[in-house]
């Protein structure tokens, strides 16, 4: 008769807890180990386009949803060249993928993309402990051979310097402009190109994710990409009818040294300017207000945020650690949404200026396309001042 031991399958991956906390469970994806900050995602849909999202850099995902891998992947689903989470944690491990539109399965994806993954973890324990303590620094490890140093894991895992402070948008933004003009996806089509001229917008790249840039594209825009240090006198020299502030990760307030005063003087040429996520809170930061680190952060597809100025409610997708202070905006800048789950500003805009921005995800990808109006807003906003 086997002893339990012998019946067990040993673990081959294993995640540690700066607090001394070890989870194990079954690696899968590349091998080795990282050191980042932990966090969760309810979003059931759109494991792919969430590891590829430039704003979770430094960040360990889990995933609250089980069936993670189910579905495959495609290098059409890519939001950026390679992943950028630092790795995934399950609840089951990933199973063989039945859809359609794969071209290949979860580990096969990730270990070609150096990322690790580890399964059979106790997610909900996991999601309850950051929501309850924080999100933790933490060491995820996979060895085929389950030989681990607990100790220097954990260790590791303390010595972690965190994300305040931390400049991530220089690491991930592109290296040097370039065009944009795929549009969004659609049946049976699947992506295609805007063609003609077109409202012409230059993105700042603090990490952008590509469904925003179709976004834009789809709107009508004649998009070129500069990267997150570009100045001002850069961004006018191409003379742009609006200018568009990404998505990004890391510690706004670091990221808005070299970034809050470009913003300034793009505000002086009152062009229309709208910003997501990263670029909500460096428009906030070159207004005069202020960002504060949160517990957990909202990272998820079913965030409901209030319109302020119309009293409707979207449901959106947000992936965020820092969020702009509400109680310190500044006379003139208006606050617009607010979330519904714990009354954090969600997006703001400059009194009777062309100037907004948004905490969420209006592009989507994964998540609902409720708030997909505001690129046609940006739009729309361009071709008034036009207009003359």
């Amino acid at each position: 008769m086997p002893t339990a031991s012998q019946t067990q399958p040993k673990p081959t991956a294993c995640l540690a807890l700066a607090d001394g906390t070890v989870f194990y469970g079954h690696g899968f994806g590349a091998t080795g180990q990282t050191v980042a900050e932990l966090v969760f995602n309810t979003a059931m849909t759109g494991y792919q386009e969430i590891m590829t999202d430039p704003s979770y850099a430094g960040q360990i995902v889990t995933f609250t949803f089980p069936h993670i891998g189910n579905v495959g992947t495609t290098v059409e689903d890519d939001e950026t060249a390679d992943p950028v989470a630092a790795g995934m944690v399950v609840k089951w491990d990933p199973t063989a993928p039945s859809n359609w539109r794969a071209t290949s399965d979860l580990h096969t994806w990730l270990a070609a993309k150096g990322r690790i993954g580890i399964g059979g973890l106790d997610t909900r324990r996991l999601t309850r402990a950051i929501r309850q303590q924080g999100a933790p620094h933490a060491a995820l490890a996979h060895d085929p051979n389950g030989n681990f140093d607990i100790e220097k894991l954990v260790a590791s895992a303390r010595a972690w310097r965190g994300l305040v402070g931390l400049d991530l948008a220089k690491d991930v933004t592109c290296a040097q402009s370039y065009r944009w003009d795929e549009q969004r996806w659609a049946w049976p089509q699947g992506y295609t190109r805007r063609t003609g001229p077109g409202l012409r917008v230059v993105a700042i790249d603090y990490g952008a994710k590509r469904n925003i840039l179709r976004c834009l594209a789809s709107a009508g825009c004649e998009v070129t990409v500069l990267p997150a240090t570009a100045t001002a006198e850069e961004v006018l020299a191409l003379r742009p009818e609006g200018v568009f502030l990404s998505n990004g990760p890391g510690d706004p307030a670091a990221t808005g040294e070299y970034a809050v005063p470009m913003i300034k003087g793009i505000l002086q040429q009152n062009l229309p300017v709208f910003g997501i996520c990263l670029g909500h809170q460096m428009l906030a930061l070159a207004l005069g207000a202020k960002t504060v680190k949160m517990n957990h952060g909202h990272h998820g597809a079913n965030h409901p945020v209030k319109d302020l100025d119309t009293g409707k409610v979207e449901i959106t997708s947000m992936n965020h650690g820092f969020t702009v202070d509400s109680q310190s905006l500044p006379k003139g800048v208006l606050e617009t949404h607010v979330s519904l789950f714990d009354g954090s500003n969600c997006g703001i805009r400059l009194d009777g200026k062309p100037v907004f921005s948004v905490q969420y995800h209006p592009e989507a990808s994964p998540g609902p396309q409720d708030s997909m109006y505001l690129f046609e807003r940006f739009a729309a906003q361009m071709q008034a001042r036009r207009a003359g």
